[in-house]
């Protein structure tokens, strides 16, 4: 049974919502994780969801910043809206969701974009990501005989050299700085997390999912990292049947600089 569940840093779902809706009616996904949706949980436009058939709603959300919300065709129940580093930021909400009698614990995650400068002792931003960071080694991907876990989001880190367009010019730049790739990489392993993107991908093969509105013609210089992920407990690793990011959305109108990615998996 394909079972789809698209993530997408949408940069305010209110502004955005008619490329939200055309995401929902081209492609359909069973669950949809938005991030940095700038909305409160009284003015999220949960009637336009409701209408096209997304009845089930969870949302943790906060004025004008970060914000979070997963919404499905099948009923979910709300897990966790976790607090990290002592901050009332909006960047985290986990619901539970079956699907062809598997239990999925579904992580939705947006991480803190870190700042300019790459320096904790003076950027109190960086430090607070790297601290956010940090406390993610708490999630673990939970599973058993007949439940898995799944991590979606924009996590604001290209964790490997051919996760944006020039690992030695980014070198120094925020999201793929060594301490930043270094704690990622080391955070989803204490985890047990599975990277999905990179499951059955080349090492080689660049790939990405946001591109900066600073490019003129982002198409044309193609300058893009990849900062949103999808990651599983092992045991769903067997079940993931691929991937779709869908660069065109890019291109839409008022674009996010982030586009969806819709993971496919056969449950």
């Amino acid at each position: 049974m394909a079972f789809t569940i698209a993530t997408w840093n949408i940069n305010s779902v209110r502004l955005r919502m008619p490329l939200v809706e055309r995401l929902l009616i081209e492609h359909q996904p069973d669950v949809l994780c938005l991030q940095e949706t700038k909305c409160p949980d009284d003015l999220f436009p949960a009637k336009a969801f409701r209408k096209l058939g997304y009845e089930h709603i969870a949302i943790h959300g906060q004025k004008g910043y970060h914000g979070v919300a997963t919404v499905a065709r099948r009923p979910i129940d709300v897990v966790e809206k976790r607090r990290f580093c002592d901050i009332e930021d909006s960047r985290h909400i986990s619901v539970t969701v079956r699907a062809n009698g598997t239990s999925i614990l579904l992580h939705n995650f947006y991480v803190p974009a870190g700042g300019d400068e790459p320096d904790p002792a003076i950027n109190r931003k960086f430090k607070h990501k790297l601290d956010f960071i940090e406390e993610m080694r708490a999630i673990r991907a939970a599973h058993d005989e007949v439940s898995g876990s799944v991590l979606v989001g924009d996590l604001n880190i290209a964790p490997l050299e051919h996760d944006v367009w020039s690992h030695k010019q980014l070198l120094k730049v925020v999201s793929h700085t060594p301490v930043e790739t270094t704690n990622f990489e080391a955070m989803r392993e204490a985890g047990e997390w599975v990277d999905l993107m990179r499951l059955n991908v080349p090492y080689e093969q660049k790939l990405y999912t946001w591109w900066s509105y600073r490019a003129q013609d982002w198409q044309a210089s193609n300058r893009g990292r990849r900062l949103d992920h999808v990651w599983s407990s092992r045991n769903l690793a067997s079940s993931f049947a691929g991937y779709d990011i869908l660069s065109d959305a890019r291109g839409w109108e008022r674009p996010s600089d982030h586009v969806p990615v819709i993971a496919r998996f056969d449950l």
